[in-house]
């Protein structure tokens, strides 16, 4: 089979297969991400949500099938080369070196710079650009360790716009933020992703976000099982109810879909 077939694609698996401790999480999964659009990954804690998104960024093997980054193979790109199209958000970090929050968003500019090669002015104006659109602009010059958890995770969102890369890939993007910084991150995110053609995959545990900004849901059930495709096909209280284990109910709220336990 060619791969570059379907290269008008951004991500493409082909009967991915992936378990983890012989736990299966996905068998034969063939997964479309397209400039513009958004996916979201759902399931209860532990059917593998992180691992199938570490295994997109390449950080760990699958069992079987192919994963292609436009219309290639993960493992025909280079490393460096690869760095400036994925970005991943991870659920957590840790600040192991000081650093200010600017020096930080710098590090997103660092796959894009050759060897030896310091960031311009030009870098610094999109890390700059970055903090600014997440609302942290007068913490340039402040220690990391000095902010708090949804400010750090303010500054990791602000790092990889200034990374620009073709997938963002982020697990739990949410996480230590308030409520209404979940929807301008995620608002600022989608806008981002359909102006430059970009594409977006995460991983959550919440319904309501993902049916607010995905286009694409990819509900894991555990043993290997999944159910994939649009909001309205996915996100219903049966295939909801199945995967959490517990009464899930959808209503209507001024045209949008709301979900809650029963």
């Amino acid at each position: 089979m060619s791969s570059t077939a379907n290269s008008n694609l951004i991500l493409e698996t082909r009967d991915l297969t992936l378990s983890i401790a012989g736990r299966a999480i996905c068998k034969q999964l063939n997964l479309h991400i397209a400039p513009g659009q958004c996916v979201g990954i759902l399931g209860q804690n532990g059917t593998g949500k992180t691992t199938l998104l570490h295994t997109l960024m390449q950080f760990r093997k699958a069992d079987h099938g192919d994963i292609l980054l436009e219309g290639k193979r993960l493992d025909e790109w280079s490393k460096k080369t690869l760095a400036t199209q994925l970005g991943i958000l991870f659920q957590s970090t840790q600040d192991i070196m000081p650093s200010t929050v600017l020096e930080t968003a710098l590090i997103g500019r660092h796959p894009h710079l050759a060897d030896w090669q310091w960031e311009d002015v030009q870098d610094e104006q999109i890390a700059r650009n970055a903090l600014a659109a997440m609302g942290i602009a007068d913490f340039a010059q402040r220690e990391v360790n000095t902010l708090s958890g949804g400010e750090r995770q303010r500054l990791a969102i602000a790092t990889l716009l200034t990374q620009q890369p073709r997938l963002f890939l982020l697990d739990e993007p949410g996480n230590h933020l308030d409520i209404a910084y979940q929807v301008q991150s995620l608002n600022l995110l989608r806008k981002h992703v359909l102006e430059q053609q970009a594409g977006l995959c995460m991983a959550t545990h919440d319904i309501n976000l993902a049916a607010r900004f995905c286009d694409q849901i990819l509900l894991l059930l555990g043993d290997g099982e999944f159910v994939l495709g649009s909001c309205a096909q996915v996100l219903t209280q049966e295939h909801l109810s199945s995967a959490y284990a517990c009464e899930i109910r959808r209503i209507e709220l001024e045209g949008r879909a709301v979900f809650f336990p029963a």
